[in-house]
């Protein structure tokens, strides 16, 4: 029961976080929470059923949000370099600019 809560409170943090935060890095760290809170309920539901499927995906699901996190963050890290932005809504507006010339 206890992971069940924790789980909920790693998804609501995360909802939070995505929901309020501008900044990329903040908002990759919400985005991270609410894949860990995904992975820990495959991982729970699948020993209590007893099947073995829900730890593979959790395997997978590993890999794939940390090759995930290393494009974004270097994604990130280009984006503060050359254009000195972190705000999502600054680097919108760098797109809505070069989208009108």
């Amino acid at each position: 029961m206890e992971h069940i809560v924790l789980s909920l409170t790693l998804l609501m943090i995360g909802m939070y976080g995505l929901i309020t935060k501008r900044d990329l890095l903040k908002t990759l760290i919400s985005i991270e929470l609410i894949a860990a809170a995904a992975s820990m309920n495959f991982v729970m539901f699948s020993s209590i059923v007893g099947d073995q499927l829900g730890q593979a995906f959790f395997i997978l699901m590993l890999s794939v949000d940390t090759s995930m996190t290393a494009i974004v963050i270097a994604l990130v890290l280009v984006s503060y370099r050359e254009l000195k932005v972190s705000d999502a809504m600054e680097l919108h507006k760098f797109k809505r600019d070069r989208d009108e010339k």
